[in-house]
């Protein structure tokens, strides 16, 4: 539905040029929520407008539905703009309208009959929940609320793919998880394709199918959050999806740490307990944590295993075989 190829788009600044994305490509299909998470400056934001045409790429191509949106200008790149919705940080909505008038800008704008305003803003007021704040205006409403005015303005005009740019970073938690759930509600019932910017690594586990880690404006990982999140590949993803500090020199010479993974239901096995009784090793578990990840429960557990090394390779076969992933944990 979107492809995005070998995208390329430099800032100058007073330090010098600043590449902002690097070859960049990428393929989000018709559905899907895919996430975009790096550090600061690592090209998120900078994908996102050129992505909405807000801006324009030096190079490369914008895919959307088959359209090379890069080569538009005029009425058919305003036209192009009306398949992609937008959700910003600080909601900017119009202070002085009411909700029911903000919801309907994009659709005044090209030029829909009253009748069809009104139906498609009351349809949108009953999907975010905000039928009866109607005739409220912003500064009445909570942050969460906003962030649902704001969603529906992006869904008026029947959009193919919605982008959120840091939709989250300004709500506390419990907006947050309120919002992302709204936003998966979303995506279920219409079907519309999310494009999620951010920095939280919460938001990806959450509410994302597929993640794509930036880094210096590149794209160094990506795929189904569940494989990146069981099997990262690069030193920034591990440091965004693993959660353990610990240093094989911290403890005993003939102690090695794994990281062991458990999806779905083998999180809920006596797993550890199988095979301390079946090799002759000492296991100790060092830390652990079990969590929902686009509602596939994974657990997490680091584990300290004393034992030769052929008995440990044994150990590490018997997880796969089981279908439970185990990677050694490195120095750092």
């Amino acid at each position: 539905m979107l492809q995005v190829k070998n995208l390329c788009k430099t800032y100058t600044t007073k330090q010098g040029p600043l590449h902002a994305l690097d070859d960049v490509s990428v393929e989000i299909n018709k559905g899907e929520i895919f996430g975009f998470i790096g550090l600061s400056g690592a090209g998120k934001t900078s994908l996102a407008r050129c992505v909405s045409a807000l801006e324009k790429a030096d190079s490369g191509q914008i895919l959307l539905g088959g359209e090379d949106i890069t080569l538009l200008k005029g009425a058919k790149l305003r036209e192009a703009r009306k398949k992609m919705g937008l959700v910003f940080q600080h909601f900017n909505l119009l202070m002085n309208a009411t909700v029911f008038e903000n919801i309907a800008f994009p659709l005044r704008i090209t030029k829909k009959s009253r009748a069809h305003i009104a139906s498609r803003v009351n349809e949108l007021l009953e999907l975010v929940g905000l039928t009866e704040k109607s005739t409220a205006y912003p500064a009445t409403l909570s942050g969460g609320q906003k962030q649902r005015v704001g969603i529906a303005r992006a869904l008026a005009t029947e959009p193919e793919m919605v982008i959120c740019d840091e939709a989250t970073s300004a709500l506390d938690p419990d907006t947050t998880r309120s919002i992302l759930s709204l936003i998966k509600h979303i995506s279920e019932k219409t079907g519309v394709t999310f494009l999620v910017i951010t920095h939280e690594m919460d938001v990806i586990k959450d509410l994302c199918t597929h993640v794509a880690i930036m880094e210096g404006g590149r794209i160094i990982e990506q795929g189904p959050v569940l494989d990146v999140l069981t099997e990262p590949q690069t030193p920034t993803a591990k440091r965004f999806f693993v959660n353990d500090h610990m240093d094989p020199s911290w403890f005993g010479n003939n102690s090695r740490i794994f990281r062991a993974i458990f999806i779905g239901e083998t999180a809920r096995k006596s797993f550890i307990n199988d095979v301390v009784r079946r090799f002759d090793i000492e296991l100790s578990i060092l830390s652990g944590h079990i969590e929902s990840v686009g509602g596939t429960m994974v657990g997490n557990l680091i584990l300290e295993i004393v034992g030769n090394s052929e008995i440990l390779n044994e150990v590490q076969q018997y997880f796969h075989d089981n279908n439970v992933g185990i990677s050694e944990v490195t120095s750092k």
